[in-house]
């Protein structure tokens, strides 16, 4: 298995020496600094990811997109498993020129109702009318607007929808993996995690290429499954991707932005690909979509992201 890497520049890719850790007093330290070094060029590649006329196309389209919270996640995913990319009926229609098909299923959710609401009791008008709050220092039409309730609305998945087509980015890794797959599910497993590579005609998933789950809720091991594609280096990136969901966020803060998790989990996979000399730079363009203030996120997150990354290579090959 190769563990060159290529160092990314302005104009190309040109190839460095072999990386080697030899000397084991400073070998710790010296990992540390150049995986905190490779954190530190992904920012500055999420930089010209956000200057990049094709991925602010594409990132316009994305930003029209809810993030929905844990309860409506929930709710499609109950109602339509394979859901990818949800919206209304006429945000389709006038946003996207995309038509519902015809003879499809709504998926209900739960929509926030935005109105002017009381300073006092934070009431809409129509229930401030019926209870005992005495406030009356301003007009309702005058009163500041806050969430008042919630109400059902129905969205259609992409999939439900036919007409022009979204933007896409190409966000796949290159290069040559050299038995990097089969390492990198031998150390999953190694980490104490299920690992599967699933056909792309069994794979339940919709458009995802991998999934960190629980098989039950009484299950404490994450399982890890990816979808089998050609490409042998996007699959080693996704497994990585994948892996470091389970080592960070199996059990994830539900005050967590799922925005910052994925920007974590990409930037070790970033990190880990680039040691054993793949070209994963356009996850600039997945860090980027995800998160706005992406380079800030990673110069927060390199401590995590770092130690992540070399747990991830001291795994696949043990420098003892």
């Amino acid at each position: 298995m190769s563990t060159t890497h290529s160092e990314q520049t302005d104009e190309t890719n040109q190839q460095e020496p072999n990386v080697a850790f030899d000397e084991s007093d400073s070998r710790a330290d010296d990992m540390r600094e150049r995986l905190d070094s490779w954190v530190e060029d992904l920012a500055n590649l999420t930089d010209e990811a956000l200057a990049s006329e094709q991925f602010q196309e594409w990132l316009d389209v994305q930003s029209k997109f809810h993030d929905y919270s844990h309860r409506n996640t929930l709710l499609i995913k109950l109602q339509c498993p394979e859901a990818t990319k949800v919206a209304g009926y006429w945000t389709w229609q006038n946003e996207f020129d995309r038509h519902v098909t015809e003879g499809e299923s709504a998926i209900w959710i739960w929509a926030p109702i935005i109105t002017n609401r009381c300073p006092k009791c934070e009431n809409a008008p129509s229930y401030h009318d019926n209870i005992d709050c005495d406030y009356d220092e301003t007009d309702p039409d005058n009163w500041p607007e806050g969430l008042v309730g919630f109400k059902p609305t129905s969205v259609f998945d992409v999939s439900q929808t036919e007409g022009e087509p979204l933007p896409e980015l190409d966000a796949e890794a290159h290069g040559d993996p050299d038995g990097l797959v089969e390492a990198l599910i031998d150390a999953g497993e190694e980490l104490g995690f299920e690992v599967d590579i699933v056909a792309p005609d069994q794979w339940e998933h919709g458009s995802s290429k991998g999934i960190c789950k629980r098989r039950s809720p009484v299950t404490m091991h994450p399982i890890i499954e990816v979808r089998e594609r050609n490409n042998s280096a996007d699959l080693a990136r996704t497994l990585i991707h994948e892996i470091a969901h389970a080592i960070l966020h199996f059990e994830p803060d539900e005050d967590e932005e799922e925005a910052k998790i994925e920007v974590e989990a990409e930037a070790v996979a970033y990190v880990v690909c680039r040691h054993f000399g793949l070209d994963a730079a356009n996850s600039r363009f997945y860090l980027a979509a995800w998160d706005g203030d992406a380079p800030e996120t990673v110069h927060d997150r390199l401590s995590r992201i770092s130690n992540t990354a070399q747990e991830v290579i001291e795994t696949v090959e043990p420098t003892d």
